[in-house]
C-alpha cells in the first residue's frame, strides 16, 4: 500500500507552514477589526480562517464532513492566542493526514450547512482544494498586511519588505 497523495498533501501542508506562521505572528490583536472596504472580511475573522484551515484538513480525514453550523471556531483576542491556535491545528492536520492512507481518502466529505448537504466529493480531491483554498486566503492577508505597513514575510521568495531584496522601481 503506497501513500502518495497522503504523503504529498503533508508535505504540501509543511511547506506552508512557515509563511503562515510568519504571517500569523504579525498580525496585532488591535487590527483584528480592520476592514480595507465595507464588503470585505475583517482582519481578525481572516486571520482566523488561514489559522483554522488546517483544522478543516483534520476534520476531512477523521470526520469526514464539516457542518458550518457546528464546527468549532476559537474567538482569539491577542496575536499569541492566534498562533497557539493555528500550531494546535497544524499538530492535528499533520497526525490525522499521517495517519491515514490513499485508500481511505478516497472515501467522501461532505460539507453541510445547518444539516443540509452542500457538496460531497472524495477526501483526496477535497483536501487539495483546501490547501489551495488556504493559500489564497494567506494570500489575501498580505494583502491586509501591507495595507496596514505590517511588514510581508518572504512567502516563495523574497519580498520588498526583506532588507536584502529592492523592489523594482
Amino acid at each position: 500500500m503506497t501513500n502518495t497523495r497522503t504523503q504529498s498533501f503533508l508535505h504540501e501542508l509543511n511547506a506552508e507552514y512557515k509563511a503562515t506562521l510568519a504571517c500569523l505572528e504579525r498580525i496585532p490583536g488591535t487590527l483584528f477589526e480592520y476592514k480595507p472596504h465595507p464588503s470585505s472580511m475583517n482582519l481578525g475573522y481572516l486571520s482566523l480562517l488561514v489559522a483554522e484551515i488546517p483544522l478543516w484538513i483534520q476534520y476531512m480525514v477523521i470526520e469526514g464532513e464539516i457542518d458550518f453550523a457546528t464546527f468549532p471556531h476559537f474567538t482569539p483576542k491577542t496575536t499569541k492566542e492566534l498562533v497557539d491556535h493555528f500550531e494546535q491545528n497544524m499538530e492535528g492536520a499533520r497526525k490525522a493526514l499521517q495517519a491515514t492512507h490513499d485508500e481511505a481518502l478516497q472515501n467522501p466529505f461532505s460539507l453541510k450547512a445547518n444539516g443540509k448537504l452542500l457538496y460531497t466529493a472524495p477526501k483526496i480531491v477535497d483536501i487539495g482544494v483546501t490547501i489551495n483554498h488556504w493559500v489564497h486566503h494567506r494570500g489575501q492577508l498580505t494583502v491586509y498586511m501591507r495595507l496596514n505597513d505590517i511588514p510581508v514575510p518572504s512567502i516563495y521568495g523574497p519580498s520588498g519588505d526583506d532588507k536584502q531584496f529592492t523592489a523594482p522601481q
